[in-house]
């Protein structure tokens, strides 16, 4: 128990340096639905248009940060089996010249190949690559009873034009913590 509050105390530690030194604008951490991703968006889009942000970048950020919403809402995991909530966490930060959205949410360990995999094959893909996949996904209508496959994961590669940064963190022999980093830059 001692030893679990101090990674605890560790991690929120680390956390806030790293809210510091990026100033992060909006951190939530929760159940994501539809109420949640409005609410957040809104207070995202208020932070946005009080900077003196151009109008492509704040709606780059804008649109971002409601696709990962949305991937949260439509792709968590929870924690066990019987469990039902849609979690996650969701943070925007701001550095000298990008815009970071970070999220993390649960997925089942089943899932974190076949994520990867899609993942690897969107960052090897230029603009047009990205926009012949996104149409092919469509057409193949290859969606899942969750949603689009993979078409949240290309749209924010093509919006951002940056490659996404990921990670799995393994939490047991179940499920997996994916952190998934989208770059938009400011200039």
């Amino acid at each position: 128990m001692e030893k679990e509050k101090h990674n605890f105390l560790e991690f929120a530690y680390q956390l806030y340096k790293t809210m510091k030194t990026n100033e992060i604008s909006l951190v939530y951490e929760g159940e994501v639905t539809q109420e949640i991703t409005k609410t957040f968006t809104a207070l995202t889009e208020k932070n946005l248009s009080k900077s003196a942000e151009s109008n492509t970048v704040q709606k780059k950020v804008f649109n971002v940060m409601v696709e990962c919403l949305q991937n949260i809402s439509k792709h968590a995991d929870g924690l066990s089996e019987d469990d039902e909530d849609r979690r996650g966490i969701v943070m925007v930060s701001k550095g000298d010249d990008t815009y970071k959205i970070i999220t993390g949410n649960i997925i089942k360990n089943e899932r974190v190949e076949g994520l990867q995999e899609t993942l690897e094959l969107i960052n090897s893909l230029d603009k047009k690559g990205l926009s012949d996949l996104f149409k092919q996904q469509i057409r193949e209508a290859s969606l899942s009873e969750k949603g689009g496959a993979g078409l949240g994961l290309i749209d924010i590669a093509k919006k951002t034009g940056s490659k996404l940064s990921y990670q799995f963190k393994e939490l047991n022999e179940q499920v997996s913590f994916f952190i998934l980093t989208s770059t938009i830059r400011r200039n």
